[in-house]
């Protein structure tokens, strides 16, 4: 009678072991499981048998009342990877080691592009679909602020459970930590009142060009350029004044159009960000290379030449311009001192 007892224990034993420690059927790709609030171990046991990924639910709860932690585990959402067992799926939920998806703010981004990619994250919680720019900053503690270039460019990692204002928030967090830091090791005699203001510069050179050891020589003519009271003449910041009218290519017409942001006939900064600045752009603004330069035009491949008169700058645009403006021109000033 004893023996039979021993085997039967013995045996009870051995399925239990064998069913919380056998890897779960997991396909090459992994599997994503979904916990809701409230959801209870039983029936996520339930759905992996359902769903062919574990052949005895009872056995994994069992074992997670055993040891506790049946009414631990955490509401996300879950990668279960090939090789994964009962116990190490336990294991995630308990310490809510959760998925994470990464979404990317591109350097040179407007506000209106920015929200488009956070739209397509289907992953997170959307809230300011029907916000206005207004009101979205209003929520981010930034009532009156304009949106642009107040968002740092980055990868962010968020849970499924997160949402589209709590990303904005750690981003414009991020913006504003770089800022405060950055400021007070600024260049000195630079034109900028208030570090805003090198926000706004730096977001013009992150439009200007795409050739990164170009960005303080950029800022070096646009600061010379201020200093002397000439215009800054960019052509990124017409394109932005233009909103839906520009098609690619910039007029006359449009050049001595009136707008905030028109810096061939305003003088000094337009009156906020044009894009998301990136951290080597705020850099140069705050750190623009010395030289004598006030002209540059565009080669056609991003790059510039760059002229210390307005005599060699006629004579660049001659070469590099020769067949009229390219549809990916860049900025090119073309006259002196305002």
């Amino acid at each position: 009678m004893l023996f039979g007892v021993c085997v039967c224990t013995s045996a009870g034993t051995y399925w239990f072991q064998k069913n919380i420690s056998t890897p779960m059927n997991i396909g090459a790709n992994g599997h994503a499981v979904v916990v809701e609030r409230g959801t209870t171990l039983a029936s996520i046991a339930a759905r992996l048998h359902k769903e062919n990924i574990i052949r005895v639910p009872q056995a994994m709860v069992l074992y997670a009342r055993f040891t506790d932690q049946a009414r631990r585990i955490q509401a996300g959402e879950y990668r279960i990877l090939p090789g994964t067992t009962p116990t190490d799926f336990i294991n995630l939920l308990v310490a809510g080691s959760v998925q994470q998806f990464p979404v990317t703010f591109i350097e040179g981004w407007n506000f209106s592009t920015l929200r488009s990619a956070l739209a397509q994250q289907s992953r997170l919680g959307q809230h300011i679909t029907n916000m206005t720019d207004q009101q979205v900053m209003a929520a981010l503690g930034m009532r009156g602020v304009s949106p642009e270039g107040r968002f740092f460019p980055d990868t962010y990692l968020y849970i499924a459970a997160s949402t589209d204002l709590a990303l904005l928030h750690r981003s414009a967090s991020k913006m504003t930590d770089f800022l405060k830091l950055a400021w007070p090791k600024r260049a000195k005699e630079l034109p900028y009142s208030e570090v805003d203001e090198a926000l706004v510069m730096a977001s013009i050179i992150e439009k200007e060009t795409g050739a990164a050891s170009e960005r303080r020589q950029i800022a070096g003519v646009f600061v010379r350029r201020l200093r002397l009271g000439m215009r800054l003449q960019s052509d990124p910041t017409v394109i932005f004044g233009m909103a839906d009218q520009y098609k690619g290519n910039i007029s006359r017409t449009d050049l001595k159009r009136h707008t905030p942001y028109n810096t061939y006939r305003i003088n000094g900064l337009p009156p906020t960000p044009i894009a998301l600045p990136g951290k080597a752009s705020i850099e140069a603004a705050l750190h623009p290379a010395a030289g004598k330069a006030l002209y540059f035009v565009g080669k056609g491949d991003g790059s510039h030449y760059f002229s210390a008169t307005l005599a060699e700058h006629r004579k660049a645009v001659e070469l590099y311009q020769r067949s009229g403006r390219r549809k990916d021109y860049r900025s090119s000033p073309t006259t002196g001192p305002q």
